[in-house]
């Protein structure tokens, strides 16, 4: 137990020095997305790294737009998953044989109501020295309004460039999306564009990086990204 408590102190210790510096902002202009609103900012890009945990564990960190329009980032926090995943305890071949890693991406305005996300789950197998194997799946999620309106997928992709025989397999998924609805009837004003990318290791770790480009934002829009 005393082990298990040091380990996630350090990777904690580590996530926090990773992230310390990982979210980054363009120029903002407080009138662009609703002349007359001092809670509207222009746009916005985010980014950002966090290193996959040990299994049973989640790491997850926000980032919010702070009331000057620039991003305010929270802590990398370690938490332990729900369900059965949580207790297993795996074999020692099967760790380095065979791992799964998850990631998303989700933008919440300040109601926290999830506008957009993107999601992805990698299978990869190695021997120690080359990634033998490797997948990604992509999946989007949107928040829709009524009459037909809100957030739409405007187009998404993925690509790898190895999936097996590799050191390292670099896997990347994108989603677009735009705005139409209440906030915004032309569909002109909001957009929102995902990027992740999962970097698979021969020696069985992993990495997921994460930007996020905003089209017209508001103070308090919160965006969640995470990997376990």
């Amino acid at each position: 137990m005393r082990h298990r408590i040091a380990l996630a102190a350090a990777l904690t210790t580590g996530l926090l020095a990773l992230t310390a510096a990982s979210a980054t902002a363009a120029p903002t202009d407080v009138r662009t997305a609703a002349p007359g609103d001092a809670r509207a900012c222009g746009d916005v890009k985010l980014s950002g790294a966090l290193p996959v945990p040990p299994a049973g564990t989640s790491v997850r960190q926000d980032v919010s737009i702070g009331p000057d329009c620039t991003p305010v980032l929270g802590p990398a926090r370690l938490v332990a998953k729900a369900g059965p995943v949580a207790g297993a305890q795996a074999a020692p071949a099967a760790a380095q044989a065979d791992r799964q890693v998850r990631s998303w991406s989700e933008m919440y305005d300040c109601c926290n109501i999830r506008m957009t996300g993107l999601y992805t789950t990698s299978d990869w197998s190695s021997d120690g020295t080359v990634v033998t194997a490797s997948s990604t799946d992509a999946t989007q999620q949107w928040n829709r309004e009524p009459w037909n309106a809100g957030w739409s997928l405007k187009s998404s992709g993925k690509s790898a460039d190895c999936v097996a025989n590799c050191a390292v397999s670099t896997n990347v998924a994108d989603a677009s999306f735009t705005y139409k609805g209440i906030f915004d009837p032309t569909g002109n004003v909001y957009a929102n564009t995902h990027r992740s990318t999962v970097a698979l290791k021969a020696d069985g770790t992993a990495s997921c990086e994460f930007e996020v480009d905003l089209k017209n934002t508001f103070i308090g829009w919160n965006w969640q990204r995470g990997c376990e």
